[in-house]
């Protein structure tokens, strides 16, 4: 199956060409395409996304207003979602984007989605300008690349839910991006790389925001590109607006990575795997 817009003949030069580009680009790495999957494909996507909101097991974000909602995994994908994503973590993918982004050291997909799959945000929600989490959860690999596809057809500007990149002072966004159906919105995530849409979204009540996330990875990355420790999402207030940031719950996982010395935690890790064999 071809799951690209049959105009684009070799990913790989389409990222080879781009390079420039997505390096340059304002306030970080970035770049978006359009109509960059075969249509059709895209479209029995879109057919088979439920609704989060009525599903028992997903992540749902409702505090402070924001109604996202998130799937677990590959739960609810159906059999032309399921390949359609086994797709976007594929060797073709993974050469696209070390080629588009310059990154040296190896991308690797997630299989299991954290953090990524299906999002959904309804009507008045909204999802405040953060930066990433820069781990994963299970692989403690680096997370170096965002993919975002868009799935929203007939979507007005007024409707809102743009995706905004933010510099590093938090005066403007330098970019905006409508989340139209099969827009595809690709950028570099660092602990500066700031983004999201922080305004109400404004879509009749029948419509939702959706889209579907795909998270790249890497053993190692350059040190400028983070802080010394790892973190959960990083969420800032835009400037001269107040009480604009959202502080995620502050957990006892959360202590121990502020207060504990990160060689005195790999220590307790190699212990307590020597205990259990």
């Amino acid at each position: 199956m071809n799951y690209l817009n049959p105009d684009i003949k070799d990913l790989t030069q389409l990222g080879k060409d781009k390079r420039e580009e997505y390096l340059n680009a304002d306030p970080f790495p970035s770049i978006v395409f359009e109509d960059f999957f075969n249509e059709d494909v895209l479209n029995q996507v879109l057919a088979d996304f439920p609704d989060l909101s009525k599903q028992k097991e997903v992540i749902a974000y409702n505090n402070h207003n924001e109604k996202k909602f998130e799937a677990k995994g590959e739960k609810y994908f159906s059999d032309i979602t399921k390949a359609f994503t086994h797709y976007l973590n594929s060797q073709p993918v993974l050469e696209f984007l070390q080629e588009l982004t310059g990154i040296k050291e190896t991308l690797l997909p997630d299989p299991y989605f954290v953090g990524g799959g299906y999002h959904e945000i309804k009507p008045g929600g909204l999802l405040k300008v953060h930066a990433d989490f820069n781990k994963h959860d299970f692989t403690k690999l680096d997370r170096r690349i965002n993919l975002l596809v868009y799935l929203n057809k007939d979507w007005d500007e007024s409707y809102g839910g743009h995706f905004e990149l933010w510099d590093k002072s938090m005066t403007k966004a330098h970019k905006k991006v409508l989340p139209v159906f099969n827009r595809v919105a690709i950028f570099s995530t660092t602990d500066f790389s700031y983004h999201g849409h922080p305004d109400v979204l404004t879509c009749p009540p029948d419509r939702s925001r959706k889209s579907l996330a795909f998270y790249y990875y890497s053993n190692g990355r350059p040190k400028s590109e983070i802080s010394d420790r790892t973190h959960g999402t990083l969420f800032v207030n835009r400037a001269e607006i107040k009480d604009d940031v959202v502080k995620e719950p502050v957990t006892f996982r959360d202590i121990i990575l502020d207060i504990v010395p990160p060689v005195l935690i790999r220590t307790a890790k190699q212990l307590m795997g020597r205990n259990k064999n």
